[in-house]
């Protein structure tokens, strides 16, 4: 097997709790199927989610080029990660503001149909900068350089990836109106899951920081 089911369940977990924090694109999911439709964010949400594959590609081409170069190279891009993911979670844990409407002003034109929706996801996660240095950083966490086909892990965990954010998306998307009104009544909810991968972020990054 390329990923053993350890590395399978312990990425799974971490990607599962991280994709359900707060952010920018599952409040636009959730904003976007209540004010425009479920299906308009299921669409949306299902374009953000595949846009993931374009960074998996990126983070496979590039991290397995740093093992062919050197494998002092990844050690360093896995400990430069691993400060990215402590500043991620530092910031998650100081995160004191309610969840609110993600802005759809923008992305919610009366013209505009699934397939336009899907479009702007996919287009919208994929040249976002932020993504891509997520990519970077999380993936190689998650990769054992001393089983091989370092480029066939990466792809495979940014497949998981994107898969049970396509799912965790669709839902949000299909559940918008549900979903959001009970975040309007548990305010403190996105505090906590604020909390809750703040703590994932610090964990991932501390463990490479402090290994020698």
């Amino acid at each position: 097997m390329l990923v053993s089911m350890d590395q399978c369940m312990a990425f799974l977990a971490a990607a599962v709790l991280i994709t359900l924090s707060p952010g920018p694109d599952n409040l636009m999911v959730i904003s976007l199927g209540m004010s425009r439709g479920r299906a308009q964010g299921m669409a949306f949400g299902l374009g953000c989610a595949l846009g993931c594959l374009s960074h998996t590609l990126l983070a496979a081409l590039s991290v397995s080029a740093l093992i062919a170069a050197s494998p002092a190279a990844f050690g360093a891009l896995k400990l430069c990660g691993g400060g990215y993911l402590v500043w991620l979670g530092i910031q998650a844990l100081r995160h004191r503001g309610s969840v609110g409407a993600a802005q759809t002003q923008s992305l919610s034109g009366a013209a505009d149909s699934v397939a336009r929706f899907f479009a702007k996801g996919a287009l919208v996660n994929a040249i976002n900068p932020k993504v891509v240095i997520f990519f970077l950083s999380f993936l190689p966490q998650f990769v054992d350089a001393g089983r091989g086909q370092v480029a066939a892990q990466t792809a495979v965990l940014g497949g998981l990836f994107t898969a049970q954010a396509c799912v965790i998306f669709g839902l949000l998307g299909y559940f918008s109106g549900a979903f959001g009104q009970w975040l309007g009544r548990h305010a403190c909810a996105g505090v906590w899951l604020h909390r809750v991968s703040g703590v994932i972020f610090l964990g991932l990054g501390a463990r490479l920081l402090l290994l020698p």
